[in-house]
């Protein structure tokens, strides 16, 4: 019989690493995350879950836009610390990256990304200290051929971790 929540369960699911990014008025901002999702192909739609009390949450709600950027494994762990460790609160993340601005006016995160996507938010699921916010597609390119980023080649080959807002956090670590 299986008894008890072992949470290392949860770093041996399957997940990408991506830097997700919204606007508001003048502002950009961008984080890691590492909940991207398909969810339909035609039309086609991708899922994207983010914690309520990142700033890019605040804008992705009330822009209701959101773009997307697959990381290439050969991604730096400082360019990585920028987008998932420090806050868009104090630090302007995006001056110091290389993006561009999509037709939705989110920024895009070119540098070190295999591929982009940008998307029109249609509906949102409150999943308790997450928001599931789902997009409508509205321009995807490959910028580039190389090996996605995957969440356990972070925690094993770069020795990375989970911030305490990301879903994968994990206390006992």
């Amino acid at each position: 019989m299986i008894s008890g929540l072992n949470r290392h369960v949860f770093t041996q699911i399957s997940y990408g690493l991506y830097i997700v990014t919204s606007y508001l008025g003048p502002k950009l901002n961008g984080q890691i995350v590492n909940t991207i999702i398909q969810v339909t192909s035609e039309p086609p739609r991708v899922a994207v879950i983010i914690n309520k009390n990142n700033l890019t949450h605040e804008f992705i709600s009330k822009s209701k836009v959101f773009g997307a950027s697959v990381l290439d494994t050969s991604t730096p762990m400082t360019f990585i610390g920028l987008f998932g460790f420090k806050s868009g609160r104090t630090e302007d993340k995006l001056a110091q990256a290389q993006f561009i601005r999509g037709v939705t006016g989110a920024p895009l995160v070119t540098e070190h990304a295999l591929s982009v996507l940008e998307a029109k938010v249609i509906d949102e699921v409150d999943v308790g200290t997450h928001t599931l916010f789902v997009g409508d597609v509205v321009t995807a390119e490959v910028l580039r051929v190389g090996e996605p980023l995957t969440y356990a080649y972070y925690h094993t080959y770069l020795k990375g971790r989970s911030p305490a807002t990301a879903p994968t956090y994990n206390p006992d670590r």
